[in-house]
């Protein structure tokens, strides 16, 4: 049974996505509402923007969205795309952008590898060269198997394929993995609040290029809640489309200027850090004869999440379910992969002193 103490400290909380959310940010949703017309939201806003640009390696605006990410998964392909979509499908959440994809209508198209496989470049290009594709989906990190996407190489070929778009998912990298927007040329990139930006759920923000809102205005079936066009012309007043998450909003602007204040790169090298340290661990226990495994193989590993192949006669849930009960959170496989893996969420504001506790809880599991 998780005692009340487990259940509430900071630091027992490793779930692949909601992350852990500091007690400050909560407490900064407490305060009083205020109407999304008026000066004070627009001071709000203005003071993420800033921020939000600096995480995302942009000179553009950036989206706010009250929304899970899966909405500007859609508003990707209703705004960018024209008609035929190629889809990276390497797991759970890259088959949803694929399924999305379809549901708008358009003609999707899967190109799929191993759920913890990688797309490469090379495999990427061959298949643009066979088809009239004009817009490419992919998740960054896919957080069903910890595997880490190349996107920048990936953009290039995107790039030198023609007029054809690449719209990026960065849910569960951004703010814990390089990102650069505007460098590495992704013409559309999207993010949620509940993974390495270590906020509550309910928030989406995402860049589009200026060629993308091209394409949204030529598109009549873009429809209403995700309409690019009206969240660029709303963002450009300090304004969001739609009626804002007022509280949640209260919390990104104090979460993003505290990020700033650590600064993108300090937090990139912690996630780093982080799964550096469960890659050793791994091989600490394979040495020692229990035969864990990371899913990802090496060079396409996320520093956010690590998906841990199982040993013989061991479950994830079973995995689970025996951290519960030394008051600890993990997550179990995702899909198909629920029952031979489990995952660890190193991500957000958690650190290798706080992962070193969830270590060692792992260890009894297994010992």
């Amino acid at each position: 049974m998780i005692t009340t103490k487990a259940a509430t400290e900071f630091g027992r909380f490793f779930l692949p996505g909601p992350t852990e959310v500091r007690p400050a940010l909560l407490q900064e949703m407490l305060r009083p509402m205020i109407g999304h017309r008026v000066p004070e939201m627009e001071a709000l806003i203005g003071r993420m923007q800033p921020h939000l640009r600096y995480l995302f390696g942009t000179e553009r605006p950036v989206y706010i969205s009250a929304s899970s990410a899966t909405g500007l998964m859609e508003g990707a392909v209703r705004n960018g795309a024209r008609r035929r979509v190629l889809s990276l499908v390497n797991g759970a959440f890259s088959e949803r952008f694929f399924r999305i994809t379809q549901a708008t209508g358009l003609e999707a198209e899967p190109l799929e590898v191993g759920w913890g496989d990688a797309h490469t470049p090379e495999l990427l290009h061959e298949r643009l060269r066979t088809g009239s594709f004009d817009a490419v989906t992919v998740v960054h990190s896919e957080t069903s198997t910890g595997v880490l996407n190349p996107v920048k190489e990936l953009a290039e070929v995107t790039r030198e394929a023609g007029d054809v778009v690449l719209l990026v998912d960065a849910v569960s990298s951004l703010a814990g993995a390089p990102v650069y927007a505007d460098r590495w040329g992704l013409d559309f990139v999207l993010t949620g609040s509940q993974k390495a930006l270590a906020l509550p759920p309910g928030l989406a923000f995402a860049v589009a290029q200026e060629h993308i809102l091209d394409r949204a205005r030529e598109k009549r079936d873009r429809g209403i809640y995700f309409d690019f066009v009206e969240f660029e012309k709303n963002i450009q007043k300090n304004q969001t489309p739609n009626t804002p998450a007022v509280s949640l909003l209260y919390a990104a602007a104090a979460q993003l200027e505290a990020i700033h204040a650590e600064t993108v790169e300090t937090r990139w090298r912690r996630h780093a850090a982080m799964a550096r340290r469960m890659y050793d661990w791994i091989d600490h226990m394979s040495a020692k004869g229990v035969d864990l495994q990371v899913l990802a193989s090496e060079g396409y590993r996320s520093p956010t999440v690590t998906c841990v192949r199982v040993p013989s006669g061991w479950t994830g849930p079973r995995v689970n379910s025996e951290m519960q009960q030394r008051g600890f959170t993990i997550a179990t496989g995702y899909g198909k992969l629920r029952e031979e893996t489990f995952r660890i969420g190193h991500m957000g504001d958690q650190n290798v002193g706080t992962l070193e506790a969830l270590l060692d809880a792992l260890e009894d599991v297994f010992r």
